[in-house]
């Protein structure tokens, strides 16, 4: 078993690289966790109910959990797909994360669709290149999902 943390903005293009990776690790099942990354507020209201919070999923609309649905129907090495949101800012806390997650390598950020959601997202790379896990690279030359559910499309235009 293989799990495999994703870089996101949750966006169609997100699963432009799974195929190439299921392919990739085609020998292995697969755990693919889907994560944004966002600083930490300076407020500390939000900071006490940061165990509560759940406006981030906001940005993750039906398409991308059908798309997930899909994923999990066509490529038979998918044993889960998780969403997770990283709230931190250090090091430390995000290799705790990953553990807590129990990742073996993350997706490169630039196979991966990733913008900012909002003022609090912050760019993955920071920390990717500073974790000793094997970053995993795919072709972009692979073959797309069969179809994707229609509203995929537009996924940003809906948030």
């Amino acid at each position: 078993m293989q799990t495999i943390l994703i870089p996101t903005d949750f966006s169609a293009s997100t699963f432009n690289c799974i195929p190439a990776l299921c392919e990739q690790y085609r020998e292995k099942q697969l755990n693919l966790v889907f994560t944004h990354i966002f600083s930490l507020s300076d407020s500390i209201t939000d900071l006490l109910m940061l165990s509560r919070r759940n406006k981030e999923y906001q940005y993750v609309n039906d398409a991308f959990y059908k798309a997930c649905n899909q994923i999990k129907q066509e490529q038979g090495n998918v044993a889960s797909i998780n969403i997770e949101f990283f709230y931190g800012s250090t090091l430390s806390t995000f290799k705790d994360f990953l553990n807590g997650q129990g990742v073996d390598a993350i997706l490169n950020p630039d196979n991966c669709s990733f913008s900012k959601l909002n003022s609090q997202s912050t760019d993955p790379k920071a920390f990717i290149e500073r974790v000793s896990l094997p970053v995993v690279l795919v072709s972009k030359n692979a073959k797309p999902l069969t179809k994707l559910p229609a509203s995929q499309n537009t996924l940003l235009e809906t948030v």
